[in-house]
């Protein structure tokens, strides 16, 4: 059995624990608080977006253009993005066992795979293991800027233009919640804009400089604003996931601490005891 002194010991550690991972989920919930924001703004210009160029490819007889070409799948570009920090909880584990399994799935089909890594766990988790990996982006959730996604989007959209890959698709954490994150694994090229069914808002659109014209200039638009919007997903996604673990973490910590208050007490109350005896047994030995 630990010694009082030990047990001492272990509250004062566990405390001071628990006072850190506290403090890491104010932190966290702050940041999230930002993060929910700026998804929240973002949402709905990227979906708007997306609808106008499917409604686009709708109105524009046999569209032609690089981005959109199919071609047989002989090279794949996976996108993974993570945290650059541990914490979270499975934030990170998830979106590298999804990675891991859509690249086996292609290499299964005879495909190669190439990785463009975004976040410092994924890029350590993937290059320690061989894999191929074209570029990565590491620390740039600190002070995450519009500029990182046109990078991003600039990169695999000129491989794709070269067809030294056949299709592009990114796995991150959707944030639903800070409660929900869910992995999603979404194909940016070839782009397949959904075509608006019913939508009579557009029938009477007169585009402005011509449709084709207007099509050229918003795909690249397209890719950098579901880019970002990615970016901002997994950021908001990470900060609630941090923010529930050191939740759980606290608690957990909490709950130990009660523990060993009550293991100190009986020790305590076994030491009192012992000394008492003793005191009663010295006593007795006196007086006979």
């Amino acid at each position: 059995m630990a010694t009082l002194r030990e047990i001492r010991r272990r509250i004062a550690s566990i405390t001071n624990i628990a006072q850190v991972t506290d403090a890491m989920r104010v932190v966290a919930a702050a940041r999230l608080r930002r993060a929910q924001e700026n998804i929240t703004a973002t949402r709905p210009y990227a979906e708007k977006l997306d609808t106008i160029l499917g409604h686009l490819i709708s109105q524009i007889e046999n569209p032609t253009h690089p981005l959109l070409e199919r071609r047989e799948v002989k090279h794949v570009c996976l996108i993974s993005v993570s945290g650059d920090r541990g914490l979270c909880g499975s934030f990170n584990s998830n979106v590298i066992r999804t990675t891991t399994q859509r690249s086996q799935h292609y290499q299964a089909n005879g495909a190669d795979v190439t990785l463009i890594c975004i976040g410092r766990r994924t890029h350590e988790h993937f290059s320690r293991r061989g894999y191929d990996i074209t570029d990565a982006y590491v620390n740039i959730f600190r002070q995450l800027e519009f500029q990182t996604a046109v990078d991003v989007v600039h990169e695999f959209e000129q491989l794709y233009v070269d067809k030294q890959i056949d299709r592009v698709e990114v796995i991150y954490n959707n944030f639903k919640s800070a409660i929900l994150q869910t992995v999603l694994v979404e194909q940016l090229l070839p782009l397949e804009p959904e075509v608006p069914e019913g939508d009579e808002l557009f029938l009477d659109y007169v585009y402005e400089p011509g449709q084709e014209a207007l099509f050229e200039m918003l795909l690249s638009k397209d890719l950098n604003m579901q880019m970002w919007k990615v970016l901002l997903d997994s950021n908001a996604a990470e900060q609630a996931a941090r923010m529930a673990a050191m939740e759980n973490a606290t608690q957990k910590a909490n709950e130990l601490i009660d523990e060993l208050i009550l293991q100190r007490n009986r020790a305590r109350q076994t030491q009192i005891t012992t000394e008492i005896s003793e005191i009663v047994s010295g006593a007795a030995a006196l007086e006979g």
